[in-house]
C-alpha cells in the first residue's frame, strides 16, 4: 500500500558556485542544537575535503541530518561547479524537493541554470532562498524576476513556477519571508521545508529497493553505499542481490546498515523506507546498482549521466627522477591502473580507458578542473605519475558524418576598463558574444565558446583582468568545427643537461624568459625550467657557474639580481602544456619535461615534423 511519510524530508541545496550552501548547511546545523558548542564548530562544516577547504568550492556530495519539531530532514550539500555536475545528477534521485540558493546581486548563473533544469526535469519542488540580501548593490526584486523567468525558460510546471521564497543571511544564520523582515535565526527557512518540501511516498509492503547514489569507504568496514530505500524494510544481516544497470545478478548480505544523524552515520537494525541509508557487507558495490531482496527481478532504472568533454592521457613516469618521492611500489602500471579504474566506482563522470601501450590510459572527464581535482588527489595519496596536454572529445554527426566538437557556454565578469582586452581573447578563440550588460563598474558577458579555445585561456584571463575578473563555463552541446584557434604564443625555456640550478646562469640568462624554478632546483636534459620570450623553444644551460679567476671581468662591480620566479600551481601546469611536452606529478613536485627528453633528437623530430607539415601543404 502507497504511503507518504511525515516524519521525514529529503531535500538538496542546488546552486552556483559560492553562492553560499555549505555555510548555509552550516547555519542550519547549528541552530538544530547538532553541536553543543555552535560557535566553536567553525565555518564550511561539510567541506572536510582538504582540497574543498583550499579552494574554496564544494567537490563531493555530502550527506547530514537534524531533527526540526520532531522531524527529521536530510539533508545533500551538492558542488556548485560544473565540472562537478555529476554529483549533482546522482543526488537529485534521491530527494524529493531542493533549496535553490540564488546570490542576491550576482541573480542566476550557469550552475543554477544547469542545477535547476535537472531538478525540475526530476519534479521536484523547489524552494528558491535569495541569499546574501545584506550585501552592497543587492538587486533582491531584480533576482526574483529573473529568477522567475528561469524557471520559466526551463519548462517549469504552472506548480513548480510558484515557487515558495525565503530571503536569507546565510553567514549570520538569519532568514525571513522578506527582505526587510529578516529574522534572528532560521526558522522561517525550515517551516518552508516541513510545509513545501513533500514527504517521501513509499510502499512499505513491498520488497525492499534502494539504488547506490553515492560511495563511500571505511577501513574496518570496507565499501559503504549510500541510497534512498526506495520500497520495503532492509535489517542488518538480511540477504539481498546486488543488481547492476547491465543486468547481473550477485548475491549478498547486509553486514552494516546506518542512517544519518546530525553529522554522523548511526548504526541501526532496520531501515524503513523513504530515509536516505548508508549500509556495507558487500563485496563490489557501483554506483547505479540497486541492492534488493533476492525476489526482485529487474533493476531500478540506471542514472544518466553527461558524457564527459576533455580527456588526457596518464601515464607511468618516465622520468630520470621516476621513483624518488612516490610511495615505494605505486608508480607502477598496475597500481596505476587499478587506482584509476578504482576512481570510476564512485566518480561516475569519469571515464577510463586502456592507451596505446600498456603503461598508458586515457581518462576523460567533464573539464580541466575535474581531471585536475583528480590529479591531486592521487598525488596526495602518494602516486607518482605523468599527465598529457588535455584535449577535446570530437564527435561525428551519425546523419551527415560532419565532425563536431564540444561547444561551452561561458559567462565573465570583469571591469568596465578591461573589456575590450577579454574581447579581444575570446574573439582569436572563436567566441561568440551571446549578451552584454553593465551595472556599478562591472561588464557581464556570455559567450559561446568552443571548448579546445577554453583549454589554458584561464591563467591568460586571470592576467588580463589582475586576477579580479571571474570565469564561469556550462556545457552547451556539439557543433561543427569553428576553424584553427592559435595556441601557446610562446616557447619553453629547457634544460640543456642535468645539473642543479645555479644564481649565476639564472641570473645570466633570465633575459630570455621568465623561469620556474629557483637556485638549487635539480633538473634534468628535457626539463621545461621557464617560459621563453619567443615562439619557439630554447635549450639553456642553467647549471652553469662562474669561472673563478684573478681576472676581473667586465661584470665585476655590478649588481646582478635575480628575478622571482613564476609560482606554479597544478591548474598552471596543465594550462601551461604545450602538444610536445608532459607534466611529472609526484607527491612534492610539479615538473613540466618535454617528451622527447635528449635536445638533438627532439631537434631532429621537429624538424621531420616541418617537414611533413610542408609536405602536406
Amino acid at each position: 500500500m502507497i504511503k507518504t511519510r511525515d516524519d521525514i524530508r529529503n531535500i538538496a541545496i542546488i546552486a552556483h558556485v559560492d553562492h553560499g550552501k555549505t555555510t548555509l548547511v552550516d547555519g542550519m546545523l547549528k541552530q538544530a542544537n547538532v553541536f553543543r558548542d555552535a560557535a566553536a564548530a567553525g565555518e564550511r562544516i561539510l567541506d572536510s575535503n582538504a582540497l574543498e577547504r583550499e579552494r574554496g568550492i564544494t567537490i563531493l556530495a555530502k550527506n547530514t541530518a537534524v531533527t526540526w519539531n520532531g522531524v527529521k530532514i536530510n539533508i545533500v550539500d551538492t558542488p556548485g561547479h560544473a565540472d562537478f555536475g555529476g554529483e549533482v545528477e546522482r543526488v537529485l534521485n534521491m530527494v524529493d524537493g531542493a533549496l535553490l540558493l540564488v546570490d542576491a546581486v550576482e541573480g542566476p548563473m550557469p550552475q543554477t541554470r544547469y542545477v535547476l533544469r535537472k531538478a525540475l526535469a526530476l519534479g521536484l519542488r523547489v524552494i528558491v532562498v535569495i541569499n546574501k540580501v545584506d550585501r552592497q548593490y543587492a538587486r533582491v526584486s531584480d533576482v526574483l524576476n529573473e529568477t522567475f523567468d528561469l524557471f520559466i525558460e526551463l519548462g517549469a510546471s504552472d506548480e513548480q513556477a510558484e515557487f515558495p521564497l525565503i530571503y536569507a543571511i546565510g553567514l549570520e544564520g538569519v532568514a525571513g519571508y522578506t527582505p526587510e523582515t529578516i529574522g534572528d535565526d532560521l526558522t522561517p527557512l525550515f517551516e518552508t521545508i516541513l510545509r513545501e518540501i513533500p514527504g517521501p511516498t513509499v510502499d512499505p509492503d513491498a520488497p525492499a529497493r534502494l539504488q547506490v547514489t553515492t560511495l563511500d569507504y571505511d577501513n574496518y568496514k570496507g565499501q559503504i553505499g549510500v541510497g534512498r530505500l526506495q520500497s520495503g524494510v532492509l535489517r542488518r544481516g538480511m540477504d539481498v542481490v546486488r543488481l547492476t544497470p547491465q543486468g547481473q545478478r550477485t548475491p549478498g548480505k547486509i553486514v552494516y546498515l546506518f542512517t544519518y544523524h546530525n553529522l554522523a552515520r548511526q548504526e541501526v537494525d532496520e531501515v524503513q523506507a523513504g530515509d536516505i541509508i548508508a549500509f556495507g557487507g558487500l563485496d563490489e558495490i557501483g554506483i547505479s546498482d540497486t541492492i534488493a531482496h533476492p525476489s526482485v527481478e529487474q533493476p531500478l532504472p540506471a542514472i544518466s549521466i553527461e558524457e564527459p568533454t576533455v580527456r588526457m592521457t596518464f601515464g607511468v613516469n618516465t622520468s630520470p627522477f621516476a621513483g624518488r618521492e612516490g610511495k615505494t611500489g605505486w608508480g607502477t602500471s598496475r597500481r596505476l591502473r587499478q587506482r584509476l579504474y578504482d576512481e570510476t566506482r564512485s566518480n561516475v563522470a569519469l571515464r577510463v580507458q586502456d592507451g596505446a601501450t600498456p603503461d598508458r590510459f586515457i581518462v576523460s572527464g567533464r573539464g580541466e578542473l575535474h581531471l585536475a581535482i583528480l590529479i591531486e588527489t592521487m598525488r596526495r595519496e602518494g602516486y607518482e605519475f605523468e599527465v598529457s596536454k588535455p584535449e577535446v572529445i570530437y564527435r561525428q554527426d551519425p546523419d551527415t558524418g560532419e565532425m563536431l566538437e564540444p561547444v561551452e557556454e561561458v559567462f565573465l565578469e570583469v571591469a568596465d576598463d578591461v573589456v575590450g582586452t577579454v574581447v579581444e581573447l575570446l574573439g582569436v578563440r572563436r567566441g561568440q558574444m551571446q549578451e552584454m550588460s553593465t551595472h556599478n563598474g562591472t561588464t557581464y558577458l556570455r559567450y559561446l565558446v568552443p571548448t579546445r579555445g577554453l583549454l589554458g585561456f584561464r591563467s591568460q584571463f586571470m592576467r588580463a583582468t589582475s586576477g579580479l575578473g571571474t570565469l564561469n563555463t556550462l556545457f552547451h552541446g556539439y557543433a561543427p568545427l569553428a576553424g584553427p584557434i592559435p595556441g601557446r604564443q610562446f616557447g619553453s625555456l629547457v634544460a640543456w643537461e642535468r645539473a642543479v640550478a645555479t644564481a649565476y646562469a639564472l641570473t645570466h640568462t633570465q633575459a630570455r624568459g621568465t623561469f620556474f624554478i629557483t637556485p638549487g632546483t635539480e633538473v634534468y636534459e628535457g626539463m621545461v625550467v621557464g617560459e621563453h620570450i619567443r615562439a619557439e623553444d630554447l635549450a639553456v644551460n642553467v647549471g652553469k657557474t662562474k669561472q673563478l679567476s684573478a681576472i676581473h671581468t667586465r661584470y665585476y662591480g655590478e649588481e646582478l639580481r635575480l628575478n622571482p620566479p613564476r609560482q606554479m600551481s597544478l591548474d598552471d601546469c596543465i594550462e601551461f602544456l604545450a602538444d610536445d611536452e608532459l607534466l611529472e606529478v609526484t607527491p612534492h613536485s610539479l615538473r613540466i619535461r618535454k617528451r622527447i627528453l635528449n635536445n638533438e633528437e627532439r631537434q631532429k623530430d621537429q624538424k621531420r615534423r616541418e617537414r611533413m607539415l610542408e609536405g602536406e601543404g
